[in-house]
C-alpha cells in the first residue's frame, strides 16, 4: 500500500505532535505508513524546538495533532510543525486536529469578545496550512473560517454503528440534552429510526435565582434513551439530563460523544448521573478512563485514514458520509 501513497509524483508523509502520539501512530499503521521521525523540544522557558528528522521537500503533509490541555501548548507545537514544513518545502500542508481547539467560541455573545476559533484558523492559514481536517465541529460555521478548504468528519457513523449494534432490537428514543444540539439528534433518529425527544432547561418560576427545571419533550418513559452530544466536558449538562429522563421512567440511558474532554468534575457527575453506558471517541487521550463507570471508547483512526486517504487521492470525503449523516 506504501507504493500507492508516491505515485503520480505524489508524496504522503504523516507527522505527529506530542499531545497524543498513540492516536497517530494508529493511523499510519492502518494507512501501512511510518510517521516521520521528528525531535520535538520543550525548553525551560516553555518555548518549543521542533525539527524533522528527514527531507519533506515536495511531500503531501499531514499533521496530526489532538488538542487536549493545555490547549495552548499543543496548537502552538502543531502551528511550529507546519511552519517547519512549510518552510521546508513541502508540496501541500493539512492540519489534521480531531478536536478543533476553541471550537466553542465560535460567535461574539457580548461586545469585546474575541472569535478564538477564527482566530485559530487565521493562525494556521499564517503558519501555512493548506487544508483542514477535523471531527464534529462544535459549530458548522467555522468551516467558512478558514481561507482554504475544511474536511469536516462525523463521528455519528462510528458512534451510531456501535448502538444500533447494540441497543438496536430496544425501544429507543434519541434525546437531545439542550436545543442546541437538536440538529445532530435529529441526524440520529434517522440512523437509528428512532423518535426524538428534547430537554428543555428553563429556570423555576417558584424558586429564586439559578435553579433551573428540566422539561423533557417527547416520550422517554419505559424506553431506551440515547443522550446525543458533540462533546461531554465536565459533564454537568448530560448528567443532569440523564436524571432528567430517570426521574421521568426512561428504561435507562446511554449517552453517545465524539469528544471525551473529561474536566473535573465529570468523572464524578457521570459516575453519579446512573447512566448504564457512555461511549466516547478517541479524538483526545482520556487519562484513567477506569475510573469512569461503564465507559466505551471507540476508535476514531479508521475514520481518519480513510479521509487522509481520500485527500492524499483527491477522492471524495464526502462519499464517506454519503447515507450516513
Amino acid at each position: 500500500m506504501q507504493d500507492a501513497f508516491a505515485s503520480n509524483n505524489k508524496h504522503l508523509m504523516l507527522f505527529s505532535g506530542r499531545a497524543f502520539p498513540e492516536l497517530a501512530q494508529e493511523v499510519a499503521e492502518l494507512m501501512e505508513q511510518e510517521l516521520v521521525p521528528t525531535r520535538a523540544v520543550t525548553y525551560a522557558n516553555s518555548e518549543i524546538y521542533v525539527r524533522f528528522q528527514e527531507s519533506v521537500r515536495g511531500c503531501d503533509a499531514f499533521v496530526i495533532q489532538s488538542h487536549t490541555a493545555p490547549v495552548n501548548e499543543w496548537l502552538m507545537e502543531q502551528l511550529i510543525m507546519v511552519d517547519a514544513l512549510k518552510r521546508a518545502s513541502a508540496k501541500r500542508i493539512t492540519v489534521v486536529a480531531p478536536f478543533y481547539p476553541y471550537a466553542r467560541q465560535d460567535k461574539k455573545h457580548l461586545g469585546r469578545e474575541p472569535i478564538s476559533a477564527r482566530l485559530v484558523a487565521d493562525l494556521f492559514k499564517a503558519a501555512g496550512a493548506d487544508r483542514i481536517m477535523s471531527v464534529d465541529l462544535h459549530a458548522a460555521q467555522i468551516q467558512g473560517f478558514f481561507d482554504g478548504p475544511v474536511d469536516h468528519l462525523w463521528g455519528l457513523p462510528v458512534l451510531s454503528a456501535y448502538v444500533k449494534n447494540k441497543y438496536g432490537d430496544e425501544d429507543l428514543a434519541v434525546v437531545s440534552p439542550d436545543a442546541g444540539r437538536v440538529r445532530l439528534a435529529d441526524m440520529w433518529t434517522d440512523k437509528l429510526g428512532a423518535p426524538l425527544a428534547i430537554i428543555h432547561k428553563r429556570r423555576d418560576p417558584n424558586k429564586a435565582n439559578t435553579v433551573a427545571v428540566h422539561e423533557v419533550v417527547g416520550e422517554v418513559e419505559g424506553k431506551t434513551c440515547i443522550l446525543v452530544d458533540d462533546m461531554i466536558d465536565t459533564a454537568g449538562t448530560i448528567a443532569q439530563a440523564a436524571i432528567a429522563l430517570k426521574e421521568r421512567g426512561a428504561k435507562r440511558v446511554i449517552a453517545a460523544a465524539t469528544h471525551a474532554i473529561f474536566s473535573d468534575p465529570a468523572r464524578q457527575r457521570l459516575n453519579d448521573s446512573g447512566m448504564t453506558e457512555i461511549i466516547v471517541t478517541n479524538t483526545l487521550p482520556i487519562q484513567n478512563a477506569e475510573e469512569i463507570n461503564n465507559l466505551t471508547v471507540l476508535s476514531i483512526a479508521p475514520l481518519l485514514a480513510q479521509a487522509i486517504h481520500e485527500v492524499f487521492m483527491d477522492g471524495s470525503v464526502t462519499s464517506l458520509f454519503d447515507g450516513q449523516a
